[in-house]
């Protein structure tokens, strides 16, 4: 008798074990999940001018679009079909919003409710603070989505339309494409010069800028903006959490260092700013410091810039941008976090605070962790495509940074890369989008709680 109940009960056990794995890891498989099927559609004969896509340019445009990175091995408006390029589309707007995001709130549409491990596994990918929470976070990124998008592409079809002399489909098709890939941090483009020929243009570069920008900060951040700005108009008062504060300051802290920089090191570069009117070199230097939040676009040649830019630059896109948005890097929040740490322990002080608020241990534990795997995987796979190419250390770097940190920006080596080096970056793609944390919890077999404490010594350090 035993016997027999023991295999009910071990299935019973492994169903209830598949059913209720690890939010993040449904996330992780839900992404490469996506992935796939968007490598076999672009594998159709239909998704190409000519032919039909190679199983290596497929995956790594699939992976480009779902990891909202823009790196691309072929011209994308020139390569990919009509049909392609909204496979694309979709690609981007599915990665941008998010697997469970979006499955989600499908199911809650309709059902007009969410299960508790739906609501566990959304959470998981909008950082949202707690189960109640989810229902109004998934509406309010559908809704921020849609309204950001549409207002962009309105902007740009009606400048390419007046202003270009486009016609109204084309300039609604490329406006909303580009507001879609520009609001995602996406940096797809259908012209083969990406927005270099409309660099001297604010109608087409601060619209851009701007949705890459709201992007990058972050869902939680828009959602508390939104319902805060709701919130003064009622009591006059004005009260952010700690995140949102941290997001805006650094994120503006970074925007004006990245233009001031840019400025300054390509103010006289004839291939970059060199020929540009003054104003208009403000325009482009503000547009790539926008651009490095994770987005791609380029309204110049990122080839032709300077060693110390591409440095900077690189910087730059290793923090990234918001945490739970469209954004990839280490976020501004870490880094935020980790500079609050060093200034505390310069001035000798016990705990870390900032902005009228201490720093929890473990927070500082977790940005420490995710800075010092952002800097490990850069470095190794800076090292594994160095080998098997003879491209120039610079150029390299900042493709792998740019890969990790889900940017785009390229030097313009990306189609030159061999087929190796290629996997490395999609891989970096993927580890990017996800989050070197989210994807080591979502690998994890098992979570250990430790019920002692070990005896405390502390080693030299320095």
């Amino acid at each position: 008798m035993a016997g027999r109940l023991a295999l009910p009960r071990a299935l019973a056990r492994a169903r209830m074990s598949l059913f209720t794995a690890h939010p993040a890891r449904t996330v992780v498989l839900a992404f490469a999940a996506v992935i796939a099927l968007g490598t076999v559609v672009l594998m159709l004969p239909v998704s190409a001018e000519h032919g039909s896509a190679d199983v290596l340019t497929a995956l790594f445009t699939a992976t480009s679009a779902v990891c909202v990175t823009g790196l691309v091995v072929v011209d994308t408006g020139g390569y990919w079909s009509g049909f392609g390029e909204h496979v694309i589309l979709a690609l981007i707007q599915v990665g941008g919003f998010g697997i469970m995001t979006m499955a989600s709130l499908l199911a809650l549409l309709v059902s007009g409710r969410l299960r508790l491990r739906m609501q566990l596994t959304a959470a998981a990918e909008t950082k949202s603070l707690g189960i109640g929470d989810v229902r109004r976070v998934l509406l309010g990124v559908a809704g921020t989505t849609l309204i950001v998008e549409l207002a962009t592409a309105a902007v740009l079809a009606l400048r390419l339309r007046f202003g270009y002399d486009r016609s109204l489909g084309d300039a609604v098709y490329l406006g909303y494409f580009h507001a879609v890939s520009a609001f995602n941090n996406a940096g797809f483009g259908l012209h083969a010069d990406n927005l270099v020929g409309y660099v001297d243009d604010p109608w087409i570069m601060l619209p851009v800028a701007l949705a890459v920008i709201l992007g990058g900060l972050g869902f939680p951040v828009l959602l508390e903006l939104l319902r805060h700005r709701q919130r003064q108009r009622t009591t006059g008062r004005r009260n952010w959490t700690l995140h949102t504060r941290l997001t805006l300051i650094t994120t503006a802290a970074l925007l004006l260092v990245g233009t001031v920089l840019t400025c300054l090191l390509e103010w006289t570069n004839d291939d970059t700013l060199g020929l540009l009117d003054w104003p208009e070199k403000l325009l482009a230097g503000f547009f790539h410091s926008a651009m490095t939040r994770t987005a791609g676009f380029n309204s110049v040649d990122v080839g032709a810039m300077h060693a110390s830019t591409l440095l900077m630059t690189c910087m730059l896109m290793f923090v990234g941008g918001g945490s739970a948005g469209t954004a990839g890097g280490i976020k501004v929040g870490t880094f935020a976090v980790l500079a609050v740490a060093i200034i505390a322990e310069v001035r000798g002080e016990p705990t870390s605070g900032v902005l009228g608020r201490r720093l929890a241990p473990h927070v500082l534990r977790q940005a420490l962790t995710v800075a010092l795997l952002g800097v490990g995987l850069v470095m190794t796979a800076t090292l594994a495509v160095l080998s098997t190419t003879t491209l120039p250390f610079e150029s390299v770097l900042f493709e792998v940074v740019s890969a990790f940190g889900t940017v785009g920006l390229s030097t313009g080596i990306t189609a030159d890369l061999p087929a190796a080096s290629q996997l490395i970056v999609i891989a970096l793609m993927f580890i990017g989008r996800l989050g070197p944390v989210t994807l080591v919890s979502a690998l994890a077999l098992r979570e250990r709680t430790r019920r002692y404490e070990l005896p405390e010594e502390r080693p030299v350090i320095g």
